[in-house]
């Protein structure tokens, strides 16, 4: 729980400096951003696993 207390203090302190990120995912073979999406499509974007390729 320290750690929690801790971001929690560190981005209080840099709010002013916070911006909104746009995320983007790919759909049917073109880019749309997550904030565009209906209810569903969001609740399925959340449940998706995320995997990452090993280098050779």
């Amino acid at each position: 729980m320290q750690t929690k207390i801790k971001t929690d203090e560190v981005l209080e302190q840099h709010n002013e400096l916070r911006t909104k990120c746009l995320v983007y995912t790919r759909v049917m073979g073109y880019h749309r951003p997550v904030e565009s999406f209906n209810l569903g499509k969001k609740g399925e974007h959340k449940q998706r696993v995320h995997f990452r390729e090993r280098a050779r």
